[in-house]
């Protein structure tokens, strides 16, 4: 007889996906919508980590819908990795929310909230969805309902700007959308079946592989248009510039994180153990695109005059190191990336929430009008500038965990790794620089807005979550031990099919 127990892996989507039209039908007016969100994410939260806890007891788990065995009915996997993003998607989504319950009243008109708070919940569903489901289609699905709840989230912000840059997101969306049902059908028509194990087994038959050249390279172009990787990144920076503050918290952790997820999935899943010589191809068109990509993202976020938009350049940065990691195509490449996708959500999610704080004092994001935070708001902006610590990659800090594997991972390669390395340190230096241009201004530039002595401050709220992250990422820049586990732990799961 199954439990409550055994039954979290399907509550952990199943649970915010139901309530969020409940949420869409409460009164806009008061706080009740936030409520049942925020007690809905929490309780998802509170089952991602007995997710995480049991698959570092027991290891992956699956769940079939309905007893209907595989390939023949629907089944949930998760592995280290899909546990470790459920966390992160639910985690983000909760500080994102806490942080909403100051911030969104100042942004978003009352009568709009209870439908922003509904696609708050699909979004969050959806993407833990696509991470823990084992049937590509139904990666489609949840990417659809995740999608355009995100739309409706970021046209929901304070400018008109914000139909723009939801406008952007859309059309990218939708062709990325595209391009991945397109080589699912190949796959599937290759296979007949959209189980992804299933179709790793199958593809061992199939001798032709010019279609699987072909599904392969539709899966990475519209994974890489859903993950923002360069040069299909443009409509990212204007999603968080756009968007309610709270809401670019909850985004910049963890959303495009998912499509990189389903990208390393395809890659070593299926991909790698049926590309033949075509592998070493598709891994240099990769590597190359990432090193550009965090490479002009730096260079452009020096340049940035918009905090939120210097950080939307900055996570284009960030993201080609984890894209660089999975194109190695190996063992300690895995590892990398993933370490770096846990890393980044609690750094990038720190730096949101410290500039949700500003732009709720100040009532902008324009770094030439954020001069003197750092004297009214102290709190805040220390907590911004230890965070921006651990994106340039201090010691101590998470994102010294993160340059340091991934540092390791490229010299395996030799002369083309000492190259990547000094790349790596490059952009690095370029962090310096944009980080550093913000905190200039912030503490040695005079206030061109003085605030009232009694709202100077962030809320409590805000506060507590900044913090909150500031003390995660040193916390796992001292004790990385929970992540690296995880990240051992898929790589060797990943690197060990079709072996």
């Amino acid at each position: 007889m199954m439990t409550l127990y055994d039954q979290l892996p399907v509550l952990v989507v199943v649970l915010p996906l139901f309530l969020a039209p409940l949420v869409a039908t409460l009164p806009s007016r008061g706080k009740l919508p936030w409520l049942v969100a925020t007690i809905t994410t929490a309780l998802t939260f509170a089952i991602s980590i007995s997710l995480v806890t049991q698959v570092l007891e027991t290891g992956s788990l699956t769940y079939l819908l309905g007893n209907w065995p595989i390939p023949f009915g629907i089944g949930l996997y998760i592995g280290p990795f899909s546990a470790m993003m459920a966390l992160i998607i639910s985690g983000a989504s909760l500080a994102g929310l806490i942080v909403s319950a100051s911030a969104m009243d100042n942004e978003v008109p009352a009568e709009h909230q209870s439908l922003l708070y509904s696609c708050w919940l699909l979004a969050m569903s959806g993407l833990i969805g696509i991470v823990i489901t084992g049937d590509a289609f139904n990666v489609f699905v949840f990417m659809e309902i995740s999608s355009l709840a995100s739309y409706v989230m970021v046209a929901n912000g304070p400018t008109r700007q914000g139909l723009t840059a939801s406008f952007k997101y859309l059309v990218t969306g939708t062709m990325g959308a595209t391009f991945y049902l397109i080589g699912v059908g190949y796959l599937y028509m290759m296979t007949g079946t959209l189980n992804m194990a299933d179709m790793a087994v199958r593809l061992e038959d199939v001798s032709d592989t010019l279609p699987v050249i072909v599904a392969g390279g539709f899966l990475i172009l519209g994974l890489a248009m859903k993950a923002a990787l360069f040069p299909m990144h443009a409509w990212m920076p204007n999603a968080y510039q756009f968007a309610p503050s709270a809401v670019a918290v909850f985004f910049a952790a963890c959303s495009t994180k998912v499509a990189l997820y389903v990208m390393l999935r395809f890659q070593f899943q299926i991909l790698t153990p049926n590309l033949g010589n075509h592998l070493e191809l598709l891994n240099a068109l990769i590597m190359t695109l990432s090193v550009i990509g965090f490479i002009a993202g730096s260079l452009i976020a020096i340049f940035s005059d918009n905090l939120k938009r210097l950080l939307g350049y900055s996570s284009v940065a960030q993201l080609g190191y984890i894209v660089l990691a999975i194109s190695l195509g190996t063992s300690a490449g895995i590892s990398a990336a993933i370490i770096h996708t846990f890393n980044h959500a609690i750094m990038k999610a720190a730096l949101f929430a410290a500039v949700a704080a500003m732009v709720l004092r100040f009532g902008s994001s324009k770094i030439e009008d954020l001069a003197g935070v750092g004297k009214q708001m102290p709190l805040t902006m220390l907590g911004f500038a230890l965070a921006g610590l651990s994106l340039i990659g201090v010691p101590l800090t998470a994102g010294f965990i993160s340059k340091w594997y991934l540092i390791q991972a490229v010299l395996e390669s030799g002369t083309l790794g000492i190259l990547l390395t000094l790349l790596i340190l490059t952009s690095s230096l370029m962090a310096v620089i944009y980080i550093w241009k913000v905190i200039e201004i912030a503490y040695f530039q005079p206030a061109r807005q003085e605030l009232p002595p009694g709202r100077r401050e962030a809320p409590a709220p805000v506060l507590i979550v900044l913090w909150a992250l500031v003390l995660a990422n040193f916390w796992f820049g001292i004790d990385p031990e929970l992540v690296l586990s995880l990240a051992r732990s898929e790589a060797v799961n990943l690197m060990g099919v079709g072996k």
